[in-house]
């Protein structure tokens, strides 16, 4: 009888429908054309109407909002034209603030590699689940904040940023400071030319980012000067930002997400192609068995797949005395954030016992910015190291303080003076 139900078991195992997405719906919309149509950055590409649901089923609460697809022109590392994809959302309901209706430029947290993974796609799904390759799911984990913005009267727009979502053999250029600043000035740029908004084309802009996604808002706060002088920028939110990606490989190393590992040399070898033969080459099979199966997947697998490893065991040498050499000195020190002023005030929310993005390496970069005359407010989050291994004080504190750092960006859009940090920093 034992033998029966685990044969039973096995079979209803066997005959049960697997759990999977519709990728294929995808395809058509997130293949770039190629050529690129003659344009822009910020030119639109294509768009469509997106549905924007909290959960699969669309029934348990809703987006107060319409959303559009959209791809657009922007720029990589390398300084080409590159097609970005996106979700913009327009609000239901009226700014109930001075002035017009303000537009966040939104970058979230990574959600993986995997092209799947990318929150446009995320924004139809709620979850994405595909269990064909393993523990491929996802949740859209910024969909609160994103909702409660949109009910605020925000307008956003959400970049997938450099490589992610489009179809196509690339990998995201992840936590590269020229493209994800480009993507991010450029989706709102995109915004702006959309028809049908209630957006004034010369309206109010603000960058919004947690954690990549911090490293995304700053480098466009940075970049704005030089690369898109024509939007109003009144502010910028970064949370948990790493800020110095050398600094972060020593909290990376024994974490559950020690499998970002992938995420930062994916993202090294999209954004400069000709280091991708010598980051292959010094990694052991098992790193390279790391990097190609993390290429293809999305957060949650990855954090299970390769929780709590260390990374020396991914290399042939020692990893951290690879860093401090070129090429990845130079690589790494080029994504650093602080060395040039950005366009408008500056938010920080840090943890003081971050793991991931060291409160160190924030706090440096807020100086930087001070020294250079920025307007930085800095809120440090006092919240206890608890499991840090498990990235609580980098996951955490962003909700825990959200009520305040929503207010942060209205009073932004609604001229209140700022508070600035710098003389306490």
């Amino acid at each position: 009888m034992v033998l029966a139900a685990v044969l039973g078991v096995a079979t209803a195992e066997v005959n049960a429908p697997r759990a999977q997405a519709d990728e294929s719906q995808y395809l058509e919309f997130y293949t770039p054309p190629d050529p690129l149509p003659t344009g822009q950055p910020g030119d639109l590409i294509r768009s469509e109407p997106s549905r924007l649901v909290l959960e699969p089923s669309g029934q348990l609460g809703s987006f107060v909002g319409t959303g559009t697809r959209i791809m657009y022109r922007s720029t990589d590392a390398q300084g080409k034209p590159v097609a970005v994809t996106g979700t913009y959302i327009e609000p239901d309901v009226p700014w109930p603030g001075s002035g017009p209706r303000p537009l966040l430029a939104y970058a979230t947290a990574p959600y993986g590699m995997g092209e799947q993974c990318a929150p446009s796609r995320l924004f139809n799904q709620g979850i994405h689940a595909s269990l064909q390759t393993g523990f491929d799911v996802m949740f859209n984990v910024e969909e609160g904040f994103i909702a409660t913005l949109l009910a605020r009267g925000f307008a956003i727009v959400v970049t997938d940023g450099v490589g992610s979502g489009v179809h196509g053999p690339q990998s995201p250029q992840f936590l590269n400071r020229m493209a994800g600043g480009h993507a991010l000035i450029d989706a709102a740029r995109a915004a702006m030319k959309l028809p049908g908004t209630s957006l004034d084309p010369h309206g109010p802009v603000a960058f919004w980012g947690w954690l990549a996604g911090g490293h995304a808002a700053l480098s466009a706060a940075e970049l704005t000067s030089s690369y898109g002088p024509e939007l109003n920028v009144v502010g910028t939110y970064a949370a948990a930002t790493p800020t110095d990606l050398a600094e972060v490989l020593p909290g990376i190393d024994g974490n559950f997400l020690a499998g970002a590992t992938g995420f930062v040399l994916r993202g090294i070898m999209a954004s400069y192609p000709e280091t991708e033969q010598p980051i292959r080459d010094v990694l052991t099979p098992r790193g390279l068995e790391m990097l190609d199966n993390t290429g293809r997947q999305c957060l949650m697998q990855t954090g299970i797949d390769y929780m709590f490893r260390h990374l020396q065991f991914w290399f042939k040498g020692d990893v951290f005395e690879m860093a401090k050499n070129d090429p990845f000195k130079t690589i790494l020190g080029a994504q650093r954030l602080g060395n040039e002023k950005p366009t408008g005030p500056v938010y920080f929310t840090h943890n003081r016992w971050d793991p991931f993005g060291p409160y160190q390496s924030a706090l440096d970069t807020a100086r930087d910015y001070c020294a250079k005359g920025a307007d930085v407010t800095f809120w440090t989050n006092e919240q206890p190291p608890l499991f840090n291994k498990l990235d609580v004080n980098a996951m955490l504190p962003v909700f825990v303080d959200g009520e305040r750092s929503m207010a942060w960006v209205a009073d932004r859009f609604n001229g209140v003076p700022t508070a600035s940090s710098c003389g306490e920093l």
